[in-house]
């Protein structure tokens, strides 16, 4: 079973989006661990709605909290305590495209972060990262956590408006491959995200050798 991670340097930087067109191109499952915050809605709605994807391949949460928080301060305020146990990787046929919740080092219980369950799991990871200001710093610090846990990293992927020395920079200097831009679409539909994402990612990379 192939299995891709994707992570991103911070909140909100559109790794959702890059997941759901992901998880469409591949024809994959997906599959988002822990959701905190669910005011609309989750990511697994974003994604369902996005993605192009059948139902039964939009898999349920293992913990969906209310909280728009860091996922051990909203399974607190939940009454929960976030198991190990429960985020074993689910069995799929096909690929799977995990999403992880905010950066690498959120807490999701008070001695694990985000980054040991993607240890645990070792499977690659997809770095998601902004092309503005401020990149190159949260996205070198991010690619070092990863490699100084010996987590595979698949590449990194940027989102927003083209920014060619941050885009050539990084990659160089995090010794990762470069999978692409996505641009940020208006309107964002399932149509627009499969176009974009056939046009500006290349997977080629992450697949070779698997």
């Amino acid at each position: 079973m192939t299995v891709l991670v994707v992570t991103g340097t911070d909140t909100g930087i559109g790794k959702t989006v890059f997941a759901a067109g992901l998880a469409g191109a591949l024809g994959a499952s997906y599959w988002k661990p822990i959701q905190a915050g669910v005011d609309p809605e989750g990511d697994r709605e974003t994604v369902a709605a996005l993605s192009g994807l059948p139902p039964h391949r939009i898999l349920p949460e293992a913990y969906r909290l209310t909280t728009p928080a860091s996922p051990h301060l909203a399974a607190r305020i939940d009454g929960v305590e976030i198991e190990l146990d429960r985020l074993a990787l689910p069995q799929v046929d096909g690929p799977l495209v995990v999403e992880g919740a905010g950066g690498l080092m959120v807490p999701i219980g008070e001695t694990l972060l985000m980054i040991d369950l993607f240890a645990h799991w070792g499977r690659p990871v997809i770095l998601c990262a902004r092309t503005a200001l401020g990149t190159i710093n949260h996205s070198l610090l991010s690619i070092e956590a990863l490699k100084a846990r010996h987590i595979p990293v698949a590449g990194i992927a940027f989102i927003g408006d083209p920014h060619a020395e941050n885009e050539r920079i990084i990659p160089q200097l995090g010794g990762v491959p470069s999978l692409g831009r996505l641009p940020m679409l208006d309107p964002l539909t399932p149509a627009t995200l499969a176009a974009a994402f056939a046009q500006h990612i290349d997977l080629s990379e992450t697949f070779n050798g698997r």
